[in-house]
């Protein structure tokens, strides 16, 4: 987006002050003077060296322009009979400058990856004898300018140009190089498209703002006498050409001249072309300018800007069809286009030939995978404009978009498998797959992925600290790339002059890069290259280079000097230096080893401060199984060892490797650290040696020789890599290996999914079928073929068995569950090409390239042949290996064959001939005989049989019938490999080459698909997951991607196939709708449009008016159906309360006034579930949000908060009034409502005024008028009905049901009496008249317009300049006029949902479900509804971008939209600062589950956990959040936090420790913040967690019921307790005692209860390994059936003030508290409870007792008293109570949510 100060449009000379030449240059024979056409100063620029006679801008290449205009003007006259050349260098998004040059002196154009040369043909005077020749020979005579060349206005689309021709986005204009020999006027940069020749007056008559168009400014226009035309005196150039003439990538004057003035935009909708009937001859002509003009690959359905059509030597008669009956781009099919597609008329030129505009390039999407949105590429096309955010984009288009996000690839290597590197911080690997490179988290599994080769990926290496990451690809001239490793971004790219680049070595800083390849004689050539300034956006420049005839195997830069390097190779170890720009070497002397294949080198780590840097060893391996050790400093070998199989002794055991003499094993790699070495061998062994190689004392085995090794940079693990696709880790502390990618070691044949049990199977030539977990992409299993390779796969779709088709024809059956052969059928002579099972599992189907058949019974396991046929396939190799289509229900069963001209459909279960199709004969017009190549059965009902040819087209036909309903042309640039439907029938998936597309299969769009790259290699096979979650692709390597599309369904056609809505009739009110015949008319005249869907009918809004509306009054319904089958809308505005299985309470004891033993001091979370839930009114400061059912006030200076406690469900909405004086808020139903209940409270007091009820689900909006004298509240999608309050007394006024959801609500600030409401496609404008007592609603529903497309409008807000901005669910904003109630401007506002907007004067700000939060500049947006195309910008400007946590779902800004605070969904209230570009957390807690509090001894910080995976330590004092430890893909389940200090004293020692549900146990350290310790002492989660009194220990129990003893020092588990095995462990509470208490020796008394009502108690003395078990107690529960579905937990305390009394609660005969004496052996006293406990604390400093119950209540108890007092406030069951150890708080939980208590009663 250009910045401000260049719009409208630059004037670039007057800019740089060119005539001071300060910031610019000239050189040679550059003069001004003036022109009398121009009658005006120009430059001329003259010499017969273009290189010596030029104007630069800027001064120096150093500096930039840094214009970021769309277009650039040029305004020049080339000199006649003379040369001229231009130069602009334009830099990409990702940094790199390419050179855009064009000059007549090119002969034709030409492309690097950096350089574009374009011809440029001069055009000459109009009529002249020069114009008159070019146009009879079909082409311009290109060369030196013609005598009478005229003054050109030259326009480039930079956006377009490096778009189309390198792929990269255009960033902008560095630099300006204009050559002799040229005059120069001007040059202006713009992101307006502008037309010479068109007044203002005309181009607001005619509107041309609508197709984007300006008309040309003043100070930019040539001057014209009155009378005559513009373009008769000059030239207008646009590149990309509309021109028909060759060469087509050149830059030339177009074909047709504007010369009928402002027609140029009229409608071509609304005019249609006069009918034409063309002679033979004409339309010869026609095809062959449509061919010349068209050689690029462009969607045919881009909308074009039609001029008229002059009447000249046309004769008009005949029908419509006719005119296109001589060109196949405008065939019958054409007509069937959906709707939004143009209709192209033909041009008349002044010679009388007809010239017929091609379509212009789409604006085609392509992407590169995995990045994110912004670097899509689009290019240029023209038409009507929907105004975006970026640029003003005329064409609609697939969405969203992306439609596909790259999640996983399943590959490994592809050019070599020993490029593996570790990060700096050890947790992720880096590694290539062909030609994208994978970040990889080892813990999670979790990719990112760095895209920009073109070809595989050859070699990599990383700085020191893993910020910087260069990589190599394979090919003629390798091509190297730098990236930031941390931002993914590409920093520079760069052609090494080297063929195949095999080895890469960065500097420890990164400022040097060494690489290692052939020259052109086939010399090894090292380079050097100086990489300091790739971060400052600098060029790479060559240091030194060597050739040299030596062989190099490896190459690496010390680490402790940039300018110096060591080689391996055949027979030589080098060392090498720069010097003076000089790359020297010498080699060290190998003596008696001189003769070895060295592989790979390794330098010792470490430092010793008395020792030079240099002075270390450095260690080299070899083929034969030498390591040599090397006195790097003096050049000499100091020791060689060599290792050697294991010698075989009696006993058969293996011996440990030794370095003896003998045959020894090669070693591929070696990896040194400060403390061992690692070997990688050919054997399969990885090795771990100590330093002195004495002996092996850890090693792995792998399937296949080991490439490399690396050790991680702390210590602790080794990556290894094998030749046969392996990548993965040893753990040297655990000694466990983890495989973290298995692949493929050849191309990828075919794949085939089983749904059902989320398994995918692939087959491959490298010999093997391997089936994987879809879910973590793990190899399940591998079956390798050891003499033929596998074709075809296919799942069973109900039984574990898998089908494979095999070259030599065999077609064999797999047991999964047996990992065994079931059957082999050897039907087939040659290779199986088709292999499919029925829906139900009865029928299997194979084919093969001989052109057999054969029909299977599967039935039962063992299959059997019920029929082959021969020769009715298509004995074509490349149908494979999808050559069989089936349809949906089964029935069809369609192939090509028997020749490849034909498709033949048959009957699945007896194979009968229902139908033969000719594809060859369906394109009237082609020369050649057209083949089909793929098909595709549609899903039922569509009834569709896609076939894809071989020219590139995909066919759809009647599958019955076999008729032609439309076709698709220019599939891919080669050929279509694979065809896929989704199952709504609304998204086409093609694979070609080694791009896959993603289609709207309906074609109703401008551009219809987006494009999606990664494979290097063609794409074989693509397809819909059967969930249609994710997308498969498979080439090189198995990619899986995210489908992004959302499936809606209409809820009142929720039984009607999406596809077919349009042919359902709009009276259907049953599921039992009549389908029209869709193909009926599917030959005949062409329709102008596709049909649209037929909506049933508007919607009606019942209004009533209710008077005097009692809480008890039924509310008159005229909808029969009640609300629960309502579908939740596509917008995730409406509020869905969460889940809750606990009962409100029936009965409260609550405590007596002034009386209460405790008071709510503090809630620790915000409800991310809410919508509209935070509210803040800047002027007097007030904030208030919800937590549950607790409305929170907090003091943002204090941060302390009040509590308004009163509803009985989760809060869903707030609205403060406008003066701030009165809140309202909405949530469910009370126990005994039947209605919602709004509270509305008195900001003063905090006291609840009123209770209102209307709504019966839920409430999801509410608004104060402007003067606060109305309340407006909305019910959720189930609700569907508004509700007008007066706010004096509170009464109903008026109540409207509506048939469809409604998302927003919001009052116009201007009129307290108008509002206005959002939903499905449309805007309700509502006028509110009071007469009296009586209200009259005006209603107004304004539709959005077409192009926007059917989408939900879910948000809105206005203006105070009347205006009413809405977003949709699709990512745009309209804007509507509130006088007129029309929609007048888009725009393309964010890639998700907008379900917040907000706006103030001239800005406005958006939030999304892509967590972004937009800050835009709208000030363009008032001054177009008032001038409308005589505005003089008409573009939104984004100003600032946060990304939060979440989904955005509420938000709150002060006057001038400069700061305000935002909620989302994760539960994180934030304060945004968009002058300082600052987002600050104010409110955080859990997302999820919070399982457990724990407190450090000081009462300093708590800590808490949850399902999330998060730590949190926050302050006790200010209850903010300290430091968070999060463990991704896992739940902590509990927590506990050291006692003591182990081993250090004070606030250092202190620890937490958490036990996860992967069965791990981590430690963390507070004052360091960092994890310390993991261990893994269970196999199951665990379930509980503590210290031991001392801290020295740390006691977890289980899942699984077993207790793991632990010991935090070492790491290690002491011993492991199965006494309660079986049941999960559901508390362990220690505590000291007297030493000999309890008649038993140990300090430590210790009790463990289970979820099976059992409590052990134990003494142990840990530092003498004692553990004693000393109780064991059981309670009994009732064997009646009225046990709870889900029993309450089994509980357990040691009492603090009985120090012999351990106290339980847990499902029992009765519901109570037991008091248990360990001394005495029995229950000395039971409190009664109202429902059975689910938390349980005990307060160490008084006789208190805090239970939690399911019923949602408190109850705190007094045991000395026995008085109880209980306590609301919870949103669902209190399942945690913790109090403090000094016992002045306590802690409660209620799922997400933390209550803290103070404790009042003393």
């Amino acid at each position: 987006m250009a910045k401000v100060w260049q719009h409208p449009y630059l004037n670039v000379f007057k800019h740089f002050k060119l005539e001071e030449w300060k910031r610019s240059t000239k050189e040679g024979d550059v003069t001004t003077f003036m022109d009398k056409t121009l009658k005006g100063t120009v430059y001329r620029i003259r010499g017969s060296i273009p290189a010596s006679n030029y104007i630069q801008l800027p001064k120096t290449s150093t500096q930039s322009l840094g214009l970021t205009g769309h277009y650039l003007y040029l305004l020049f006259k080339p000199m006649p009979g003379k040369y001229f050349v231009v130069h602009l260098d334009v830099t990409t998004e990702d940094s790199q400058v390419v050179r855009i040059s064009f000059s007549n002196l090119f002969k034709e154009f030409k492309s690097t990856a950096t350089w574009l040369q374009f011809p440029f043909i001069c055009g000459a005077a109009k009529g002249s004898v020069y114009e008159c020749t070019a146009r009879t020979s079909n082409q311009d005579l290109v060369g030196v300018a013609p005598a009478n060349v005229r003054w050109t206005c030259l326009m480039l689309d930079l956006h377009y140009i490096l778009s189309m021709y390198l792929n990269r986005r255009y960033s902008h204009l560095k630099s300006i190089k204009l050559c002799s020999n040229l005059l120069v006027k001007n040059v202006y940069t713009s992101d307006l498209l502008f037309e010479p020749g068109v007044t203002f007056s005309e181009a607001r008559q005619a509107k041309l703002a609508f197709h984007g168009i300006s008309p040309m400014p003043r100070e930019m226009a040539f001057p014209v006498p009155k009378g005559e035309n513009w373009h008769d005196r000059y030239d207008y150039i646009r590149f990309p050409s509309d021109g028909s003439k060759l060469p087509y990538d050149s830059i030339q004057k177009g074909c047709s001249s504007p010369a009928a003035g402002v027609q140029v935009v009229e409608d071509p909708i609304r005019h249609l072309p006069r009918p034409v009937t063309l002679t033979k001859a004409v339309r010869d002509r026609v095809s062959l300018i449509q061919q010349i003009t068209s050689p690029k690959d462009m969607p045919r359905w881009s909308p074009l800007v039609t001029k008229s059509i002059p009447e000249v030597h046309l004769a008009t008669s005949g029908p419509l069809e006719e005119v296109y009956s001589g060109d196949q781009e405008f065939s019958r099919a054409e007509g069937l286009q959906a709707a939004g597609d143009y209709t192209v008329p033909l041009h008349a030129t002044t010679d009388g030939g007809i010239h017929v505009y091609a379509q212009r390039m789409g604006d085609v999407a392509i992407h590169a995978v995995g990045v994110s949105s912004d670097e899509t590429v689009y290019t240029k096309i023209t038409g009507p404009e929907v105004l975006s955010s970026k640029k003003a984009s005329p064409c609609r288009r697939l969405l969203p978009d992306p439609i596909l996000k790259l999640r996983t690839i399943i590959g490994f290597g592809g050019c070599s498998t020993k490029w593996a590197l570790w990060t700096k911080n050890s947790s992720a690997v880096v590694y290539p797959c062909h030609a994208i490179i994978i970040t990889m988290q080892i813990e999670t599994g979790e990719q990112k992925f760095f895209i920009g080769h073109t070809d595989k990926v050859s070699a990599l290496a990383f700085n020191g600290n893993s910020t910087l990451l260069a990589s190599a690809q394979m090919g003629h001239l390798s091509m190297v790339r730098l990236w930031d490793f941390q931002k993914g971004k590409c920093l520079s790219m760069f052609k090494t002059h080297v063929h195949s680049v095999s080895s890469l070595s960065l500097s420890y800083s990164g400022t040097v890069l060494c690489g290692i390849g052939k020259d052109g004689h086939g010399k090894t050539m090292v380079v050097v290259w100086n990489t300091a300034q790739v971060n400052q956006g600098g060029e790479v420049v060559v240091l030194a280079k060597a050739h040299t005839d030596v062989d190099i195997q490896t190459l690496k830069i010390a680490f402790f000097d940039d300018t110096r390097m060591v080689s391996c190779g055949r027979d030589n170890v080098r060392l090498w230096r720069v010097r003076s720009g000089a790359l020297r070497s010498c080699p060290v002397n190998l003596g008696e080893y001189h003769s070895l294949e060295f592989t790979d080198l390794a330098f010792e780590k470490g430092h010793s401060a008395e020792r030079e840097p240099e002075d270390r060893t450095l260690f080299v391996c070899s083929k034969s199984g030498h390591i040599l050790e090397i006195d790097y400093k003096n050049f000499t070998i100091r020791n060689a060892r060599r290792l050697l199989p294991s010698q075989i002794q009696h006993s058969h055991r293996r011996e440990k490797q030794t370095f003896n003499s003998g045959p020894g094993i090669a070693i591929n790699s070696v990896s040194v650290s400060s403390t061992f070495c690692v070997t990688a061998s050919e054997d399969g062994y990885v090795r771990l040696w100590p330093l002195d190689f004495s002996a092996v004392f850890l090693e792995a085995e792998h399937e296949g020789p080991v490439s490399s090794v690396s050790i991680s940079p702390d210590s602790l693990k080794v990556l290894c890599t094998t030749s046969t696709g392996n990548l993965g880790y040893l753990d040297v502390q655990s000694r466990g290996y983890n495989t973290l990618m298995r692949s493929h070691t050849d191309s990828v044949l075919a794949f085939s999914v089983d749904g059902l049990r989320k398994q995918m199977a692939t087959v491959s030539q490298d010999n093997t079928i391997r089936i994987w977990d879809l879910v973590s992409m793990q190899q399940l299993y591998d079956f390798t073929a050891s003499d033929e390779i596998p074709c075809t796969v296919a799942f069973h779709p109900a039984q574990q068995i898998f089908a494979c088709g095999f070259s030599s024809g065999v077609v064999r059956t797999f047991s999964l569950t047996a990992s065994d052969l079931l059957m082999e059928h050897k039907q087939h002579r040659g290779a199986v090409t088709g292999l499919t099972f029925s829906p139900d599992g009865n029928l299997m189907f194979s084919s093969c390239s001989h052109g057999t058949l054969a029909l299977y019974n599967c039935a039962a396991q063992k299959s059997h042949v019920l029929r082959v046929l021969g020769n009715v396939v298509s004995q074509d190799a490349e149908h494979s290996p999808n050559a069989l289509a089936l349809s949906g229900d089964g029935r069809l069963l369609a192939f090509v064959g028997p020749s490849k001209y034909t498709v033949t459909v048959m009957d699945a279960h007896s194979l009968d001939e229902l139908l033969r199709i000719d594809v060859s004969i369906l394109d009237l017009d082609s020369t050649s005989l057209d083949s089909a190549l793929r098909i595709f059965f549609a899903p039922m009902p569509v009834g569709h049989l896609l076939v894809s040819t071989s020219s590139n087209k995909v066919l759809v036909l009647d599958a019955k019938t076999g008729r032609l309903v439309r076709e698709v042309s220019r599939v891919h640039k080669l050929s279509c490999s694979s065809l896929a439907l989704s199952e709504d029938a609304r998204y086409l998936l093609t694979a070609g080459d080694r791009v896959v597309k993603v289609w709207d299969y309906q074609m109703r769009f401008d551009i219809n698909f987006q494009v999606y790259i990664g494979h290097s290699e063609p794409v074989r096979q693509v397809a819909f997951t059967p969930d249609q979650q994710h997308v498969i692709s498979i080439g090189d390597a198995i990619f899986l991607w995210d489908f992004l599309a959302v499936s809606r369904l209409e809820s009142s056609k929720a039984d009607v196939h999406p596809y077919v809505e349009s042919l359902v009739s709009p009276r259907a009110e049953t599921n039992s709708e009549k389908l029209k015949d869709f193909t009926s008319s599917a030959n005949e005249r062409p329709r102008q449009s596709a049909p649209l869907p037929s909506v049933a009918s508007p919607p009606h809004l019942d209004i009533s008016s209710i008077h005097q509306p009692g809480r008890d009054e039924p509310r008159k319904e005229t909808q029969g159906p009640e609300p629960q089958h309502y579908i939740c809308p596509d917008s995730y505005r409406h509020f869905t309360p969460r889940f809750k299985a606990s009962a409100l309470p029936k009965s409260v004891s609550y405590p007596p006034a002034c009386n209460e033993g405790l008071k709510l001091k503090a809630v620790i979370g915000y409800n991310g579930n809410g919508r509209g839930n935070m509210v803040w009114n800047p002027d007097t400061g007030f904030f208030a949000y919800t937590c549950g059912c607790v409305i929170v006030v907090e003091d943002l200076h204090s941060g302390s908060q009040q509590h308004w406690l009163g509803h009985p469900e989760e809060i869903s909405t707030l609205a403060v009034s406008h003066d701030a004086q009165v809140l309202a808020s909405a949530s469910g139903q009370g126990n005994g409502d039947s209605r919602c209940q709004i509270h509305v409270w008195n900001i003063q007091d905090g006291t609840c005024q009123k209770v209102i009820f209307h709504h019966e689900t839920q409430v999801q909006a509410m608004a104060y008028s402007r003067d606060d004298r109305l309340l407006v509240t909305l019910g959720d999608y189930s609700d569907r009905s508004l509700a007008l309050w007066n706010t004096r007394t509170y009464d109903l006024m008026s109540s409207t049901h509506f048939l469809e959801p409604v998302h927003e609500v919001a009052f116009n600030p201007l009129s307290a009496g108008e509002l206005a409401c959002v939903g499905r496609g449309a805007v309700t404008f509502w006028l509110i008249e009071q007469r009296g007592a009586d209200i009259n609603l005006k209603v107004h529903r304004a539709s959005i317009p077409d192009m926007v497309g059917q989408v939900e409008l879910t948000s809105l807000c206005y203006s105070t300049n009347y205006l009413l901005y809405s977003g949709t669910n699709t990512g745009q904003i309209c804007v509507w006029d509130t006088q007129t109630n029309r929609c007048f401007m888009t725009w393309e506002a964010d890639e998700g949902e907008i379900g917040v907007l907000l706006c103030c004067g001239n800005r406005l700000v958006s939030g999304s479900n892509t967590k972004r939060i937009r800050l835009w500049s709208v000030a363009a947006v008032q001054e177009l509804r008032l001038k409308g195309s005589d505005a003089r910008s008409s573009s939104v400007l984004l100003e600032h971008e946060i990304t939060l946590d979440g989904t955005i779902v509420g938000a709150t800004f002060d006057d001038s939209l400069d700061m305000g605070i935002v909620g989302t969904t994760a539960g994180t209230l934030w304060y945004i600062n968009w002058t300082e570009s600052t987002s600050i957390r104010l409110i955080s807690g859990h997302k999820n589950k919070v399982n457990e509090v724990t407190f450090s001894p000081g009462e300093s910080h708590c800590a808490t956990c949850g399902e999330d995976g998060s730590v949190r330590v926050w302050s006790l004092a200010s209850m903010e959040l300290v430091v968070q430890f999060q463990v991704l893909n896992q739940s902590c389940q509990c927590l506990a936090w050291s006692p003591v200090p182990i081993s250090r004293g004070g606030a250092e020692g202190q620890h937490v420790v958490a036990g996860y549900s992967d069965g791990t146990i981590r430690v963390f350290s507070i004052s360091r913040t960092e994890m310390e310790l993991k261990m893994h002492p269970h196999s199951v989660a665990l379930t509980a967690i503590a210290y031991s009194a001392d801290g020295e220990i740390i006691l977890s129990g289980g899942k699984d019921g077993l207790m793991a003893v632990s010991s935090p020092r070492t790491g290690m588990t002491i011993r492991v307790l199965i006494d309660h095995k079986g049941s999960p462990i559901t508390v362990i509470q220690c505590t000291r005692k007297q030493y000999h208490d309890f008649g038993v020796e140990g300090g430590e008394l210790w009790l463990a209860a289970s979820s099976d009502r059992r409590v052990s108690v134990w003494v142990s003395a840990w530092l003498k390994d004692k553990c004693e078990l000393i109780d064991w107690l059981s309670f009994p529960a009732p064997a009646s059936p009225e046990a709870p579905s889900c029993l309450p937990p089994s509980l357990a305390a040691f009492c603090p003030w009985d120090n012999g009394t351990l106290v339980y609660v847990g499902f029992g005969m009765q519901k109570e508290i037991l008091f248990y004496s360990l001394r005495q052996k029995q229950v000395v006293e039971k409190i009664p409870l109202s429902h059975f406990a689910t938390s349980l604390s005990l307060s160490p400093a008084a006789h208190f007792l805090a239970v939690g119950f399911n019923e949602r209540v408190l109850r705190l108890i007094d045991c000395t008293t026995k008085t109880e007092q209980d306590f609301v406030g919870h949103d669902d069951s209190v399942h945690l109570c913790r109090f403090t150890p000094s016992g002045k708080r306590l802690f409660t939980a209620s799922y997400n949510e933390i209550l803290v208590w103070e404790i009042t009663s003393t």
